[in-house]
């Protein structure tokens, strides 16, 4: 595996933090590689050299996030009991968007980045029907695999974009702690 020069890592990093800074104060599609440029103080050939337009910045910063995202729910594993998976992956996915929050409010909130709403999706989709194919307690007759996963995803998400735009109206514990009332013990 080749190790990326830092000062390609550096640049990147800096053109990250540019389109976040930038989107915070206007839409996506307004952006132009010259705002980008001028922001980080930066050439334009600079930019190309590593990208070819915007949405390619944008979609390998998406990237970055997802991978994060994928990282930090593989820390879930070897939970045999439903609810302590489901409030563990909550919990992980809570504390990514925390971690994360500058970039989420950039891309979710202030631009409703529906490409980044759909990369959550498949994130948690994969982690949690994963999940339910371990699980050998579960009827399939009685609740489908796919309307769980749905149904968990649908929540999850929703509450964790919640917590995000309420700028900490509900505590992280208080959230779990919803969360931990909500759930069965079983799905059975």
């Amino acid at each position: 595996m080749n190790k990326k020069d830092l000062r390609v890592i550096k640049t990147q990093n800096i053109l990250y933090t540019t389109l976040l800074d930038l989107m915070k104060e206007k839409t996506f599609e307004e952006i132009k590689v010259s705002d980008i440029c001028n922001h980080a103080l930066i050439n334009r050939s600079t930019f190309y050299a590593h990208y070819n337009d915007k949405y390619e910045l944008l979609a390998e910063f998406i990237q970055e996030l997802k991978n994060a995202l994928t990282s930090e729910l593989k820390k879930n594993k070897n939970i045999s009991n439903t609810k302590e998976y489901y409030l563990e992956m909550i919990r992980l996915f809570l504390d990514h968007i925390e971690e994360k929050r500058e970039s989420y409010l950039a891309i979710m909130i202030h631009n409703r980045n529906s490409i980044t709403m759909d990369i959550i999706y498949d994130v948690l989709d994969h982690d949690i029907t994963s999940h339910l194919q371990q699980d050998n307690s579960l009827d399939e007759n009685k609740i489908p695999r796919s309307i769980i996963a749905k149904f968990y995803i649908g929540a999850v998400v929703n509450v964790g974009m919640e917590w995000l735009k309420s700028n900490s109206k509900y505590m992280k514990e208080d959230l779990m702690e919803y969360f931990s009332l909500l759930i069965p013990d079983e799905l059975n």
